[in-house]
């Protein structure tokens, strides 16, 4: 990574939108600003816990380590979002590790003072906690799709909520660069599956393809094969 001295606008993230404004002054002076290139490591999993990121600007994937050739994305964030939290508790290690999908900015605070920021926040504490909350669940309910979802549905599914969550670009394509191995990453299967299902998707009209770039044409028609 490199220290980009311009910064953020101490106003976009979750930790500026949430905290008091009298606490502001104090992030200014307590965070690092970072410039992490397409692919680059933000922190690795097994690391010890140093601080905590939020993105300025670019999507990551939060993803930890499957088997010993293949990982499994837990999370997608854009910017705005917080990096690192998972790290919070006793157990001082990143329990994953996160890298840039696409050129980004991001900022950097140290744990010390991201303990005291929740101290004296308690509006920034109680969205935190409720993070936290909606986090399980779609952890929980992942799993749950693992172990039970057909693969398709899976997709379908990933799709769906990657759409609600990034939106569409102005062409209407999903407004985010993933590559088919991050999206067998993403829905728990492999390469090779992704690439025959999302054909299948394509003859049956639910999307459209163009390179990278995905395009929902009938939502509804995937949202069947999320049902169980």
């Amino acid at each position: 990574m490199k220290r980009n001295k311009q910064g953020c606008d101490l106003k976009s993230c979750f930790l500026c939108r949430l905290c008091s404004k009298e606490w502001l002054p104090a992030v200014d002076a307590h965070r690092q600003s970072f410039h992490v290139n397409k692919g680059e490591l933000l922190f690795t999993e097994g690391t010890e816990v140093t601080g905590i990121y939020f993105i300025y600007k670019g999507t990551f994937k939060v993803h930890k380590k499957w088997t010993e050739d293949k990982e499994l994305i837990v999370r997608l964030a854009r910017s705005g979002a917080i990096l690192g939290h998972r790290g919070l508790g006793n157990d001082v290690f990143y329990p994953v590790s996160a890298t840039a999908l696409e050129p980004g900015e991001v900022c950097f605070i140290d744990i010390g003072f991201f303990q005291s920021t929740l101290k004296v926040n308690p509006q920034f504490l109680y969205e935190l906690m409720m993070f936290f909350a909606g986090e399980l669940k779609e952890s929980e309910k992942k799993m749950r799709n693992l172990a039970h979802m057909p693969v398709k549905g899976r997709i379908a599914q990933a799709l769906l909520s990657i759409q609600s969550t990034f939106g569409t670009s102005p062409d209407g394509f999903l407004d985010i660069n993933l590559s088919r191995q991050d999206l067998a990453s993403y829905t728990g299967t492999t390469y090779e599956t992704v690439f025959r299902l999302m054909n299948e998707l394509v003859q049956e009209g639910s999307i459209a393809l163009s390179g990278r770039n995905i395009y929902i044409t009938d939502a509804d028609k995937l949202l069947t094969y999320t049902v169980q």
